[in-house]
């Protein structure tokens, strides 16, 4: 018989010292004169203690509102045909989650860190709540995947529409059963609707690569039937830029957002901050999986990092951004008899704001 090797044994660690090895496995990535380029994707869970209401959560009053909208199908909401017949059911949602309601993060605020220290190539965030931006991060840095509240615009003739206008009409205080305000284009015989510049189902398709045919520099092929803002269509590449990828907040299940995921290069590092595993993160020999709340992840890694002074200091400029009561209604279960539309069961409203929580990317799975 030949002679045979016996299999390296694993030494078992307990996981408090898989988790300090792997964040010091981190920071000795992050060292200066390293690698230059980290690529982040950011998901719902980065901006939840950021206070923004989880859609199905009847107490924050989305739900209830949903439950009477009386759309045929969940996708109405975000369907550009619908939202010219009847836009009230968009803006009534976007009343609530208006910017300027809520403050950035710490993990907001580490992004900025990050881009102080000349390491942040490009941030993909699947949100549209622009904390990102509240935060300080630089906007050329930043590549929104679904479109976001920063800018509007007639949807008739591409007017834009001003940023100051739009919140007077989102804010604006109304009384018991008012409906929501509805912004119109300016321009003279126009008088369009006004829309976020977030992507809606049935306009224009941006085609995006798919994993296979990505490669330096160069795509060749496209993923097709995924409308995707222009901007997040053409920087699709710089994910092969990745050094290391950092994934926070995500569950990885909103495509094609989630498909970034896979496209790094084999040599880029992949490391997953989140309450539960995502993806097929952890099945690379280099993957890194860190889980728990964001906000306390970061910081336990800043720790390490020594930014833990940087960090708070970013977050604490962020204080002044005090959160607003977007939208409020002197009483709002007083106007429900006022209501005129169509009752929906209970299960179409499950589907209806499942639905607009994935594409807002306040909620996943």
């Amino acid at each position: 018989m030949g002679n045979s090797q016996a299999s390296p044994l694993k030494v078992a660690v307990d996981p408090q010292t898989q988790r300090s090895m792997d964040i010091e496995t981190i920071v000795e990535y992050l060292k200066p004169g390293k690698r230059k380029n980290v690529v982040v994707m950011l998901g719902a869970g980065v901006s939840t203690s950021a206070g923004i209401p989880d859609f199905r959560s009847p107490n924050t009053g989305l739900h209830s509102k949903l439950a009477r909208l009386g759309l045929r199908r969940p996708e109405e909401a975000f369907e550009i045909n619908y939202f010219r017949r009847n836009p009230v059911p968009f803006y009534t949602l976007a009343a609530e989650l208006y910017p300027g309601s809520f403050r950035p993060t710490p993990t907001h605020s580490f992004i900025k860190v990050l881009s102080a220290h000349n390491l942040l190539h490009t941030c993909f965030t699947q949100n549209i709540d622009t904390l990102e931006r509240r935060a300080g991060v630089p906007a050329d840095k930043i590549v929104e995947a679904h479109g976001s509240f920063a800018t509007q615009r007639c949807i008739d003739c591409g007017a834009p529409f001003d940023d100051e206008d739009m919140r007077k009409i989102l804010l604006r205080k109304r009384a018991p059963g008012e409906e929501v305000g509805i912004p119109r284009c300016k321009k003279a015989k126009c008088g369009g609707l006004v829309k976020p510049d977030i992507v809606f189902y049935g306009e224009g398709v941006c085609r995006a690569p798919t994993p296979s045919t990505v490669t330096d520099g160069t795509v060749t092929d496209i993923f097709y039937n995924n409308q995707l803002p222009a901007g997040f269509a053409r920087k699709i590449f710089a994910i092969r830029k990745a050094d290391l990828l950092l994934i926070i907040g995500t569950s990885l299940v909103v495509q094609p957002f989630a498909l970034l995921a896979g496209l790094v290069k084999n040599s880029c590092r992949r490391v997953l901050i989140n309450l539960e595993c995502a993806g097929d993160i952890g099945r690379r020999p280099t993957d890194i999986v860190l889980r728990g709340e964001c906000d306390a992840t970061i910081r336990e890694l800043c720790a390490a990092l020594g930014w833990s002074e940087e960090l708070e200091k970013a977050w604490a400029e962020t204080t002044a951004m005090t959160p607003l009561r977007g939208a409020e209604v002197e009483d709002e279960s007083s106007g429900e008899e006022d209501w005129k539309g169509e009752e929906v069961s209970e299960e179409e409203v499950d589907k209806i704001t499942d639905d607009m929580g994935k594409r807002l990317g306040l909620m996943e799975g």
